[in-house]
């Protein structure tokens, strides 16, 4: 059974930093990308960031760049996305989701984060006040 768990959101003050986690089972992890979307209320999904296990490549929207770092332990089938200078517009629920298409990193240059996902995680809540 394919399992997305996500942990790591929470409260946080506005400059402040969160390191969410997501792991994985139930699939070849290297065979993947593992992407992080993100939902506010009234809003859109939105596609915030990915990494293919195969690479490493990764991509960002540009909202957060400078700011998210998405990593991979392929040891442990997780990815983790660390979070710094927090803005309240980062508050939403958090999902982390596998995509079949490990090059999406790559394709999400010029397309953004448009690959289907095709396992998604419960999410997790990031609050980020002012």
């Amino acid at each position: 059974e394919v399992q997305l768990v996500e942990s790591g959101g929470g409260l946080v003050q506005a400059g402040g930093s969160l390191r969410l986690s997501c792991a994985a089972s139930g699939f070849t992890f290297d065979d993947y990308a593992i992407g992080w979307f993100r939902q506010a209320p009234g809003k859109e999904r939105e596609g915030v960031s990915c990494i293919s296990s195969r690479d490493g490549s990764t991509y960002y929207t540009g909202s957060v760049k400078g700011r998210f770092t998405i990593s991979s332990d392929n040891a442990k089938n997780t990815v983790y996305l660390q979070m710094n200078s927090l803005k309240p517009e980062d508050t939403a629920v958090y999902y982390c989701a596998a995509s079949p298409h490990p090059s999406s990193p790559i394709t999400a240059q010029a397309t953004g984060m448009m690959a289907p996902y095709d396992h998604w995680g419960q999410g997790t809540q990031v609050t980020v006040s002012s």
